[in-house]
């Protein structure tokens, strides 16, 4: 119940925000507007408000499906208009004027975004500390050094300016856009908090990020933050029980091998395994100042095609949080950037599927934005704000693409106009609409596509 609504109210809010730029700019072009309507289908709710700019008397309307929503306009293409209104006719305006009403619903879209991820820095959300775990075996980040156990001060991208890491979130993000966008990373790390910092370089130029998935950060190397190798709840009959751990026990070491952190150790009991059988090991513990030596023997578990070794106990602690938390115009300044990262990341992306350096995967559909929202909406309004402001974006760089169908298309159009003084023929017109809609229609497919398989495959 809590996915629907989550996905009802962030789809309602998105589509509100969009069709609400393109009303407003319309109204203050002095275009007429007839309706505004959110959702199809059979009206819900509908009202005029008593009071209304001259010249307009808009209808406002909830429909019984919030799939999309529309402005609907005057406009002679679309029906007569009396002689009288005709200066308020959408098709009578200067082209600036109708090219800012059309562009008006992906700039709000846009400016949502900014909003949202502003609230966020302003009201501060908890995200572990920029410490790094133990690096993937054979990664980028252990051939470039990194250890484990390391604080990561400031990165950015080769050539560019380096930033403080505030958070591990910080880090991820910066690691996804340089592998996505083909760029190094530049990484300032110290052994401790206040340790000397060294530069560490991870080139992620050359790698072939094809899908933004968990993958690309177990290629890169850095999937976590570190933790402390201590184990948590047991559960009754497992090997971790008849192994004789206990609730709280620090592993100091796994047969030879020194443990640093939660992540190295859970990685060693995933593959304690020769073929399909299990493989004993000797752990060195700490518990409660003293040290102990225990004989443990991971099960075989199944996990899609692979077999790993599980012991029945959760490894490692929980990761240490840190409040983030900006100033007023540092917030609001991190909230434009951020927007525009993400617009650019998802701009470069579309157009690397377009010509196949991209897998497709990476396009996701309706299932899969339902199922995000309702898992952000139950872990807190932060996530939640995070997840809207992520899909607001999407949204509006989306309706920015050169299909005919969409508003970027409209403003094609308009250039089209503005450069050789004429309009798109109706021929034309009605032949790029079926086009439009032929892409567009293969893109849903796809999505759709990529959410049955996340979901159920």
């Amino acid at each position: 119940m809590l996915t629907v609504l989550a996905f009802v109210v962030a789809l309602g809010l998105l589509i509100a925000v969009h069709e609400y730029g393109h009303y407003r700019v319309a109204v203050a072009c002095g275009v007429k507007v007839l309706r505004f309507s959110v959702g199809f289908g059979r009206p819900l709710l509908r009202w005029k408000p008593k009071h209304q700019r001259p010249g307009q008397d808009t209808e406002f309307v909830l429909g019984a499906f919030p799939i999309g929503g529309y402005v609907r306009m005057l406009d002679e293409r679309e029906g007569t208009v009396p002689p009288e209104e005709a200066h308020l006719a959408f098709n009578n305006r200067p082209l600036r004027h109708r090219a800012a009403i059309v562009a008006a619903g992906p700039l709000a879209n846009l400016l949502l975004a900014v909003l949202l991820y502003s609230v966020v820095n302003w009201i501060g959300v908890q995200e572990p500390e920029p410490v790094l775990a133990s690096p993937v075996a054979g990664s980028i980040a252990e051939r470039a050094g990194l250890r484990g156990g390391e604080w990561v001060r400031q990165g950015g991208l080769a050539g560019g300016d380096s930033d403080p890491v505030r958070s591990f979130e910080s880090l991820r993000w910066l690691l996804t856009r340089g592998a996505l966008d083909g760029h190094d990373v530049r990484l300032t790390v110290a052994s401790s908090r206040d340790g000397v910092g060294r530069d560490v370089t991870l080139p992620l130029e050359s790698m072939d990020a094809s899908e933004a998935d968990a993958r690309l950060f177990q290629r890169i190397g850095i999937v976590a933050p570190w933790t402390e190798p201590l184990i948590g709840d047991i559960l009754p009959k497992s090997p971790a029980s008849r192994a004789g751990l206990q609730n709280g026990d620090r592993v100091l070491k796994v047969d030879t091998v020194a443990i640093v952190d939660g992540h190295q150790l859970r990685q060693l009991i995933r593959a304690s395994l020769r073929g399909q059988a299990p493989v004993a090991m000797l752990w060195q513990i700490e518990r409660k100042g003293s040290r102990l030596e225990l004989t443990v023997e991971p099960e075989v578990k199944r996990e899609g095609d692979l077999s790993v070794g599980r012991i029945g106990a959760y490894v490692g602690a929980a990761p240490a949080m840190t409040t983030v938390r900006l100033g007023l115009a540092d917030g609001l300044w991190k909230g434009l950037v951020r927007t525009w990262e993400v617009s650019m990341l998802t701009v470069r992306m579309m157009g690397r599927m377009l010509i196949g350096e991209v897998s497709l995967k990476n396009l996701s559909g309706p299932l899969t934005i339902a199922d995000y929202a309702g898992r952000s909406a139950s872990l807190g309004i932060t996530p939640y704000l995070l997840f809207l402001a992520l899909i607001s974006v999407s949204l509006g760089v989306l309706n920015l693409l050169p299909l005919p169908v969409l508003d970027g298309g409209h403003l094609m159009y308009y250039l089209w106009e503005g450069v050789t003084g004429r309009g798109i023929s109706e021929i034309w017109m009605e032949r790029l609409q079926r086009g439009g809609v032929a892409l567009l229609l293969m893109m849903m497919s796809v999505a759709l596509f990529n959410d049955v398989t996340r979901l159920f495959g």
